[in-house]
């Protein structure tokens, strides 16, 4: 079996020295990862802007924004073909419109910036009819499971993961792990590397089931 994951932050940048991003540091995507190579699949991984080093054996795609990581997704997808896909990262949804050549100085007192969306790498990945078997992510800081019930029919998911800000840089986590099936179930204070394996043994049985 091949899977392709997404792990890690974007950066939008405003100038050549700053930038919107977050505090993703790709762990989670890192440790589904490592899961899958440990039962021998192909990995592709996309990884964002980190510090972590990826796992030794993976297909490894290297990238910095948003624009970036959803040309290098479908660089794979088209061009490899993968059974399942993990979009484990975390990458901005909103670019600066206009992105300074120059670092902007001090001397006045407000600078206003608009910002557009960037690629919907997931919602692309729901409409592609030849699509693999798709797992999501959302975090959110309200209502976890009733905007997460309804990213996974919206974006027409397979399963996805519904955790919180607070995984960020966490060593544990706490995710609920939705199915289009109707299945659910929470994981509380589990390290990110048995979560991992969780969504493997999930995938691995819907890969098996199509």
């Amino acid at each position: 079996m091949k899977i392709l994951v997404s792990a890690g932050p974007t950066r939008e940048h405003l100038d050549p020295v700053r930038f919107l991003s977050n505090p993703s540091s790709g762990a989670m995507g890192i440790a589904v990862a490592q899961a899958a190579l440990g039962r021998g699949w192909g990995v592709y991984l996309v990884l964002g802007p980190t510090h972590l080093e990826p796992p030794e054996g993976v297909e490894l795609r290297r990238v910095v924004s948003t624009q970036q990581m959803y040309e290098a997704v479908w660089e794979v997808l088209e061009g490899e073909g993968v059974d399942a896909v993990v979009m484990a990262a975390a990458p901005c949804d909103f670019r600066p419109e206009v992105v300074l050549d120059q670092k902007r100085k001090k001397g006045e007192e407000v600078w206003e910036i608009r910002l557009v969306r960037t690629p919907d790498i997931l919602e692309s990945l729901g409409r592609w009819q030849r699509r693999p078997v798709l797992c999501g992510f959302a975090l959110e800081t309200e209502d976890v499971l009733g905007y997460a019930r309804g990213k996974l029919r919206r974006k027409n998911l397979d399963m996805i993961v519904a955790n919180t800000p607070s995984s960020f840089g966490s060593e544990e986590v706490s995710a609920h792990l939705l199915l289009a099936d109707g299945r659910e179930e929470e994981w509380r204070g589990v390290s990110k590397g048995e979560l991992g394996v969780r969504i493997l043994d999930l995938l691995e049985d819907l890969v098996r089931g199509r």
